[in-house]
């Protein structure tokens, strides 16, 4: 991991935010930065608006929890930006994607349903899922899982991938028109057949 990453551990809630898109995270960063105007504020701008001992006592306290959070951040940070290599658990994707290059789209599924039990995030595994569907039949929920990875800016660097993916479902939506349109087309001749 880059060095540079750890910039968003400077700031609490940032790494959290930044990297998982957490918004549970938001009321610590918007607190931190209420917290720090309110100690400027009263510093320099309106110094003796509040006691100076308790303006130092806030600012002390401020630093110290500060640091900590910053240590705790920077511990987690491996963890928010690639779960699948510090889980505990092992990465299953290889295997998936094996059963699913040899067809056995029901261990596929499950292997990725695991995958993305510890990175609901992961374009490949969500696009080999998507295969998956289309490969099965639920072309609804192919479409609408594409939709969501098209939503994820990790995936900004799976976007070939992405629209190839989604040309090969319109295509099997295509397919699946044309067989339900020759079966209604087969129902009415046996009707007038059957007259």
């Amino acid at each position: 991991m880059e060095v540079k990453h750890y910039a968003t551990c400077l700031w609490p809630g940032l790494a959290e935010i930044w990297w998982r898109g957490r918004l549970s995270a938001l009321p610590a960063a918007i607190a931190f930065t209420l917290t720090v105007n309110l100690i400027l504020i009263a510093r320099y701008l309106y110094p003796g608006w509040i006691h100076s001992g308790l303006v130092s006592l806030a600012f002390w306290g401020g630093l110290i929890a500060l640091f900590f959070y910053i240590i705790r951040s920077a511990r987690e940070l491996p963890t928010l930006i690639n779960p699948r290599t510090v889980s505990e658990e092992p990465d299953q994707f290889p295997e998936a994607r094996d059963a699913y290059l040899n067809s056995r789209w029901e261990e596929a599924e499950g292997l990725l349903t695991d995958v993305l039990a510890i990175e609901p995030r992961d374009p490949p595994a969500l696009l080999l899922l998507t295969g998956v569907y289309r490969h099965t039949g639920r072309l609804e929920a192919a479409e609408l899982l594409l939709r969501e990875i098209t939503r994820l800016e990790v995936a900004d660097t799976w976007l070939l991938e992405v629209e190839a993916e989604s040309l090969r479902l319109k295509r099997a939506f295509k397919a699946e028109n044309e067989v339900e349109q020759a079966d209604s087309k087969n129902r009415e001749q046996t009707v007038q057949d059957a007259a």
